[in-house]
């Protein structure tokens, strides 16, 4: 399985547009993601957007559950309101539901993003809350069948 983007490269710089509105250029802009190679097992898909700095602590920006498996594609800007049927987005660590983007504090350096795919063996039961990453970890624990990230940069100078 793999996750792709067209928002930015693997291992390339997120663009502005992706960020937060009080980034300078920033619109909040959800990324394009394209998923293939699910296994023919699963049962869902889920999405997640982490910012892995460590002063960011793991900070949710986008959690997407029960997606429908097989190979998907979510455009960009499709969050919240165009979001494929029948997924669930969580409330990130900013406290809304759907896409936050980056916003790290101005001379923090590089944060590391990492958007990844999660193909799971069952269709994850949970309401929309506010879902950390180790939540959401313990909730797929046991039920993912295949994992793909992609990491972008950004830096708030």
């Amino acid at each position: 399985m793999q996750i792709l983007s067209n928002s930015f490269a693997d291992g390339g710089v997120i663009p502005a547009k992706f960020a937060m509105k009080a980034i300078p250029g920033g619109s909040n802009v959800s990324p394009h993601a394209r998923i293939i190679g699910v296994p023919p097992s699963a049962q869902s898909l889920a999405i997640s957007f982490v910012d892995r700095h460590p002063m960011a602590r793991r900070w949710v920006h986008w959690l997407v559950v029960n997606l429908l498996p097989g190979e998907i594609e979510i455009p960009e800007g499709a969050s919240p309101s165009r979001m494929p049927a029948g997924c669930l987005e969580l409330i990130n660590t900013f406290g809304f539901k759907g896409y936050g983007g980056p916003q790290p504090p101005r001379g923090s350096g590089v944060h590391h993003y990492e958007l990844a795919a999660y193909a799971l063996s069952e269709a994850l039961k949970i309401g929309e809350k506010e879902t950390s990453e180790a939540d959401f970890l313990e909730l797929v624990r046991n039920k993912v069948l295949a994992k793909s990230i992609i990491t972008g940069g950004f830096e708030s100078r």
